[in-house]
Protein backbone atom coordinates (compact mmCIF):
# COMPACT_ATOMS: atom_id res chain seq x y z
CA UNK A 1 0.00 0.00 0.00
CA UNK A 2 1.23 3.25 -0.85
CA UNK A 3 2.14 6.27 2.00
CA UNK A 4 -0.15 9.11 1.94
CA UNK A 5 2.53 11.22 -0.39
CA UNK A 6 3.42 8.40 -2.83
CA UNK A 7 -0.20 7.97 -3.53
CA UNK A 8 -0.59 11.99 -3.45
CA UNK A 9 1.72 12.46 -6.28
CA UNK A 10 1.00 9.16 -8.47
CA UNK A 11 -2.96 8.83 -8.06
CA UNK A 12 -4.28 12.23 -6.19
CA UNK A 13 -2.73 15.08 -8.37
CA UNK A 14 -3.35 13.25 -11.76
CA UNK A 15 -7.31 12.79 -10.62
CA UNK A 16 -7.58 16.69 -9.37
CA UNK A 17 -6.03 18.13 -12.48
CA UNK A 18 -8.56 15.83 -14.75
CA UNK A 19 -11.50 16.77 -12.83
CA UNK A 20 -10.69 20.56 -12.22
CA UNK A 21 -8.87 21.25 -15.44
CA UNK A 22 -5.50 22.76 -13.87
CA UNK A 23 -2.70 23.25 -15.88
CA UNK A 24 -0.03 23.07 -13.07
CA UNK A 25 1.09 20.03 -10.95
CA UNK A 26 1.11 23.43 -8.10
CA UNK A 27 -2.20 24.51 -8.49
CA UNK A 28 -3.65 21.65 -7.35
CA UNK A 29 -4.60 21.78 -4.05
CA UNK A 30 -2.91 19.97 -0.93
CA UNK A 31 -3.26 19.56 2.91
CA UNK A 32 -1.35 22.38 4.15
CA UNK A 33 -1.19 21.66 8.14
CA UNK A 34 -3.45 19.39 10.62
CA UNK A 35 -3.61 21.61 13.91
CA UNK A 36 -4.76 19.65 17.08
CA UNK A 37 -6.18 21.62 20.07
CA UNK A 38 -7.60 20.76 23.31
CA UNK A 39 -8.73 22.76 26.26
CA UNK A 40 -8.64 22.69 29.86
CA UNK A 41 -12.49 23.38 30.14
CA UNK A 42 -13.12 20.19 32.82
CA UNK A 43 -9.82 20.84 34.77
CA UNK A 44 -10.60 24.23 35.67
CA UNK A 45 -13.72 23.20 37.84
CA UNK A 46 -11.47 21.01 40.18
CA UNK A 47 -10.50 22.22 43.60
CA UNK A 48 -6.84 21.70 44.05
CA UNK A 49 -3.90 22.84 41.90
CA UNK A 50 -1.97 19.84 42.11
CA UNK A 51 -4.78 18.38 40.91
CA UNK A 52 -5.26 20.54 38.54
CA UNK A 53 -1.38 20.30 37.58
CA UNK A 54 -1.26 16.62 37.21
CA UNK A 55 -3.54 17.01 34.91
CA UNK A 56 -2.13 19.19 32.54
CA UNK A 57 0.79 16.97 33.13
CA UNK A 58 -1.18 13.94 31.93
CA UNK A 59 -2.72 16.18 29.28
CA UNK A 60 0.11 17.38 27.52
CA UNK A 61 1.77 13.89 27.99
CA UNK A 62 -1.13 12.15 25.76
CA UNK A 63 -1.52 15.39 23.75
CA UNK A 64 2.47 14.38 22.74
CA UNK A 65 2.01 10.80 22.43
CA UNK A 66 -0.57 11.11 19.78
CA UNK A 67 1.24 13.83 17.59
CA UNK A 68 4.95 13.01 17.96
CA UNK A 69 5.76 16.35 19.15
CA UNK A 70 5.70 18.72 22.22
CA UNK A 71 2.35 20.96 22.47
CA UNK A 72 1.97 24.50 22.99
CA UNK A 73 0.63 25.97 26.18
CA UNK A 74 -2.26 28.45 24.95
CA UNK A 75 -3.15 31.17 27.56
CA UNK A 76 -6.55 33.15 27.46
CA UNK A 77 -5.90 36.66 26.08
CA UNK A 78 -8.77 38.48 27.93
CA UNK A 79 -10.52 38.20 31.11
CA UNK A 80 -14.00 36.51 31.20
CA UNK A 81 -15.26 36.70 34.53
CA UNK A 82 -18.72 34.33 34.12
CA UNK A 83 -16.10 31.38 32.94
CA UNK A 84 -13.97 32.55 36.35
CA UNK A 85 -11.41 33.23 33.61
CA UNK A 86 -7.99 35.94 33.76
CA UNK A 87 -6.00 37.08 31.21
CA UNK A 88 -3.11 34.81 30.46
CA UNK A 89 -4.35 32.27 32.19
CA UNK A 90 -3.55 28.36 30.46
CA UNK A 91 -6.49 27.43 28.12
CA UNK A 92 -5.34 24.80 26.92
CA UNK A 93 -2.99 22.70 24.54
CA UNK A 94 -2.03 22.96 20.84
CA UNK A 95 0.23 21.53 18.08
CA UNK A 96 0.51 22.08 14.47
CA UNK A 97 1.74 19.37 12.23
CA UNK A 98 3.09 20.01 8.88
CA UNK A 99 5.22 17.29 6.69
CA UNK A 100 6.08 13.80 7.00
CA UNK A 101 4.32 13.85 11.23
CA UNK A 102 1.26 15.43 9.64
CA UNK A 103 0.73 12.34 6.59
CA UNK A 104 1.42 9.45 9.40
CA UNK A 105 -1.16 11.52 11.57
CA UNK A 106 -3.80 11.55 8.85
CA UNK A 107 -2.96 7.94 8.04
CA UNK A 108 -3.68 6.87 11.16
CA UNK A 109 -7.01 8.66 11.87
CA UNK A 110 -8.30 7.48 8.44
CA UNK A 111 -7.32 4.05 8.80
CA UNK A 112 -7.24 3.48 12.46
CA UNK A 113 -8.87 6.26 14.73
CA UNK A 114 -12.55 6.84 12.49
CA UNK A 115 -13.20 3.25 12.43
CA UNK A 116 -12.77 2.92 16.25
CA UNK A 117 -14.75 5.49 17.04
CA UNK A 118 -18.36 4.96 18.76
CA UNK A 119 -21.29 4.37 15.94
CA UNK A 120 -19.01 5.89 13.05
CA UNK A 121 -20.75 6.54 9.93
CA UNK A 122 -19.11 8.79 7.79
CA UNK A 123 -18.00 12.26 8.68
CA UNK A 124 -20.72 14.90 8.30
CA UNK A 125 -20.02 17.19 5.09
CA UNK A 126 -21.52 20.02 7.48
CA UNK A 127 -17.79 19.48 9.05
CA UNK A 128 -16.31 21.17 6.12
CA UNK A 129 -16.56 24.95 6.47
CA UNK A 130 -16.59 27.08 3.66
CA UNK A 131 -12.97 27.64 3.27
CA UNK A 132 -12.07 24.21 2.60
CA UNK A 133 -10.93 23.23 6.00
CA UNK A 134 -12.11 20.36 7.88
CA UNK A 135 -12.85 20.36 11.71
CA UNK A 136 -13.17 16.74 13.00
CA UNK A 137 -14.37 16.63 17.02
CA UNK A 138 -13.12 13.50 19.48
CA UNK A 139 -14.74 13.52 22.70
CA UNK A 140 -12.11 11.32 24.61
CA UNK A 141 -8.39 10.40 23.15
CA UNK A 142 -9.05 6.83 23.79
CA UNK A 143 -9.89 6.40 20.49
CA UNK A 144 -6.72 6.96 19.27
CA UNK A 145 -4.27 4.01 19.07
CA UNK A 146 -1.26 4.87 21.17
CA UNK A 147 -3.16 5.71 24.06
CA UNK A 148 -3.73 2.95 25.90
CA UNK A 149 -7.09 2.16 28.30
CA UNK A 150 -5.78 -0.13 30.71
CA UNK A 151 -3.73 3.08 32.10
CA UNK A 152 -5.96 5.20 34.58
CA UNK A 153 -6.14 8.28 32.85
CA UNK A 154 -7.91 11.54 32.88
CA UNK A 155 -9.98 11.30 29.01
CA UNK A 156 -10.06 15.00 27.45
CA UNK A 157 -11.92 15.62 24.20
CA UNK A 158 -10.09 17.09 21.27
CA UNK A 159 -10.48 18.74 17.81
CA UNK A 160 -8.78 18.43 14.91
CA UNK A 161 -8.46 20.61 11.51
CA UNK A 162 -7.02 19.77 8.24
CA UNK A 163 -6.25 22.74 6.52
CA UNK A 164 -6.28 22.97 3.10
CA UNK A 165 -4.26 25.02 0.14
CA UNK A 166 -7.85 25.44 -1.65
CA UNK A 167 -10.81 27.82 -1.08
CA UNK A 168 -12.97 25.75 -2.38
CA UNK A 169 -15.69 23.50 -0.77
CA UNK A 170 -16.28 21.30 -3.16
CA UNK A 171 -12.79 21.15 -4.28
CA UNK A 172 -11.40 20.50 -0.67
CA UNK A 173 -14.08 17.64 -0.32
CA UNK A 174 -13.10 15.92 -3.47
CA UNK A 175 -9.32 16.21 -1.96
CA UNK A 176 -10.44 14.96 1.14
CA UNK A 177 -12.27 12.13 -0.10
CA UNK A 178 -9.43 11.15 -2.88
CA UNK A 179 -6.79 11.20 0.54
CA UNK A 180 -9.45 8.34 2.04
CA UNK A 181 -11.99 10.13 4.61
CA UNK A 182 -15.22 8.50 4.39
CA UNK A 183 -18.29 10.99 4.09
CA UNK A 184 -21.60 10.34 5.64
CA UNK A 185 -24.35 8.90 3.04
CA UNK A 186 -26.66 11.63 2.10
CA UNK A 187 -30.06 10.55 2.80
CA UNK A 188 -32.44 10.96 -0.12
CA UNK A 189 -35.80 12.09 0.25
CA UNK A 190 -38.92 10.87 -0.76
Amino acid sequence: MLRLKERYQKEIIPALKKEFHYDNDLAVPTVEKVVVNTSFARLLGEAKKEKQEKALREMERDLALLTGQKPALRKAKKSIAGFHLRAGAPIGYQVTLRGSRMDDFLERIIDLTLPRTRDFQGIDPRSLDREGNLTLGFEEQLVFPEISAEEERRSFGLAVTVVTTTRDREEAKRLLTLIGFPWKKEKENG
